[in-house]
């Protein structure tokens, strides 16, 4: 039995951690998708401020799948979007990643910098924005092409754009 001298401190303990734990998990949300304000998102063509051709056709249609295959937010026309995801692909490079025995090169990494934002139209503000989001992918010098390693430097950087939409967090 707990003398009666500790019982309040021992109370307030007990309510303070519980306070604590819960007020720690506010914020989140365990609905998959997240805490969201708006019905459907319209992702124009993303700009592209490298010299890299194709570049942001690609990563646009990279977010757009991406975005399709998660089903939480359906893509519309961007007349009538609730919210609006703009991008630019701000850098690209391609660097050698390892090395055979005879110093050539075994793998490449292409690596994407892009900025993003997502903002709503009607109040005209931003939701989110991220300066600088970089991915890389990486391929087989002897057996692959360097388009294979831009796919998956631009699925990457797609999951990241659609988790950071759909779940703000």
């Amino acid at each position: 039995m707990i003398p009666a001298s500790f019982r309040l401190p021992v109370v307030v303990a007990a309510a303070m951690a519980l306070w604590l734990t819960a007020g720690g998990c506010g914020p989140y949300s365990f609905d998959p998708a997240g805490r969201q304000e708006y019905a459907d998102v319209a992702i124009p063509l993303f700009e592209n401020r490298t010299r890299e051709y194709g570049i942001r056709e690609l990563l646009t249609e990279g977010v757009i799948n991406g975005s399709i295959q998660d089903g939480t937010l359906p893509v519309v026309n961007e007349r009538r979007a609730a919210a609006v995801l703009r991008g630019t692909v701000t850098g690209f490079v391609r660097r050698p990643f390892t090395y055979k025995a005879d110093e050539t090169v075994q793998q490449y990494r292409v690596i994407i910098t892009i900025s993003a934002r997502l903002e709503d139209p009607v109040r005209r503000n931003v939701i989110w924005e991220e300066g600088e989001m970089v991915q890389w992918g990486i391929y087989e010098a002897e057996t692959e092409t360097e388009d294979q390693g831009k796919t998956r430097a631009i699925a990457k950087l797609a999951e990241d754009i659609v988790n950071r939409t759909v779940k703000g967090w």
